[in-house]
């Protein structure tokens, strides 16, 4: 299915979209950088040039205007140093595994305890790795972490070749051969999908490097259960459509230059759009912080944002296969979701244990589509299988946020710590 949708004729407009964007951001780019340079100024008197009320309008009103600016470039995780074991450990990023479409980044600590080694698999949905930099940091504390760190597909040659599920998949199994024999895997919302489909391969092959255990957190797997928004706009259209409308082709200055993608701007366009008035209502609040002069709540709220607006790219192979099997077909919890010639048995899975987490007021993945994983997964016992709803939370606060450390995290560490036969 994959290849004949890449056969499909574009309209000229889709195919021309990231150019148009492109130049509207480099036009609008020395007002951005103008605003950012008058914040930075006033920042670097701080906090004498602030205590004037005039001066707090100005620089709250620059700042909303350099905000913003998305960015095409990968953040910093910029995680130094952590206390593990009640020592304080310098944090360095040593790069395990190499792709063109992602690397698998350690977080290796000094000194080094020895604890269980985990495999964070970040989303690959339109923004960084470092969206998790908060679950990584905290993980840190009691393992030995490892990130799936994705390459922004407008920065990878087309000699590079296509990315579609099926290579996704191969990566993943990559990514958990390179941690190692009794891994601990843990996934975060998009890649769940992919995350139980590689680890099934890897049962049915009986592969000694299948992990000890496997977290599924806020994930899609049967998104008939409680449709979302999210949900309804994916089923909206058939997938012709989104070949047609949402496909666009990067532009020649950047090394991906020809490469056809679903572009991140467009992507960061959908998620505002579901949640608008909250994001207008929070883009105020920092306004009227700075001027009030509560720079510890506008500094929330500008990180957030920084990082919000940092997107990537994502491979048009990636993205149509994507819609298509988890959110139109639902393959995967109707026994048909494919990896090559191969059909993903999840029943396959009988010595890693599995755990389910998700929030009750999460509007992207709602309660009940990542429980769908237990059911799949009949070859477990019962007592290899744990499911936690944490009240209250949304869906980043699932893996982020006050309640992920003291709900979420405390029961995915006892998990990973017991071997899921806790």
């Amino acid at each position: 299915m994959a290849h004949a949708l890449l056969d499909i004729d574009q309209p000229r407009e889709t195919r021309l979209l990231y150019h148009s964007f492109q130049t509207f951001a480099d036009a609008t780019q020395p007002l951005r950088f103008a605003a950012g340079a008058t914040t930075g100024a006033l920042r670097s008197a701080w906090p004498q040039a602030l205590a004037n009320h005039y001066v707090r309008k100005t620089f709250a009103a620059c700042e909303l205007i350099s905000l913003s600016a998305m960015t095409h470039e990968r953040p910093a995780f910029g995680i130094e140093d952590v206390i593990s074991e009640g020592r304080e450990c310098a944090v360095r990023e040593e790069v395990v595994l190499r792709a063109p479409f992602g690397a698998l980044v350690r977080f290796a600590k000094d000194p080094q305890p020895v604890q269980p080694r985990v495999l964070l698999i970040a989303p690959l949905s339109g923004h960084f790795a470092t969206l998790l930099r908060a679950t990584v940091r905290t993980l840190l504390a009691d393992h030995e972490v490892y990130v799936t760190d994705w390459t922004n597909p407008r920065d990878v040659p087309l000699a590079a070749g296509r990315f579609g599920f099926d290579e996704y998949i191969a990566h993943l199994v990559a990514c958990i051969e390179a941690v190692g024999r009794g891994s601990h895997v843990v996934a975060v919302c998009q890649p769940t999908v992919g995350a139980l489909a590689a680890v099934a391969l890897m049962a049915e092959d009986g592969h000694p490097d299948v992990p000890r255990t496997l977290t599924l957190m806020a994930g899609p797997i049967d998104t008939r259960v409680n449709p979302t928004q999210v949900n309804a706009l994916a089923t909206a259209h058939p997938i012709e459509w989104f070949e047609r409308h949402m496909v666009s082709v990067v532009p020649e200055r950047h090394p991906g230059a020809g490469r056809r993608v679903y572009p991140g701007f467009l992507q960061l366009a959908a998620f505002v759009n579901m949640n608008r008035e909250r994001h207008v209502s929070a883009f105020a609040d920092l306004y009227r912080h700075r001027v009030a002069g509560d720079h510890e709540k506008a500094e929330a709220i500008r990180r957030f944002y920084e990082e919000y607006f940092a997107v990537m790219d994502l491979p048009a192979e990636f993205y149509l296969e994507t819609i298509a099997s988890v959110f139109q077909e639902h393959a995967l919890p109707k026994g048909e979701l494919r990896v090559g010639a191969r059909t993903v048995k999840p029943g396959a899975i009988t010595r890693t244990a599995l755990l389910t987490v998700e929030g009750e007021r999460d509007d992207i993945c709602a309660v009940g589509q990542t429980l769908a994983a237990q059911d799949l997964c009949s070859g477990l016992r019962p007592y290899m299988k744990q499911h936690h709803v944490q009240p209250g939370v949304g869906h980043y606060g699932v893996f982020s946020g006050r309640r992920w450390e003291s709900g979420i995290y405390p029961r995915l560490r006892e998990f990973i710590y017991t071997g899921g036969k806790g």
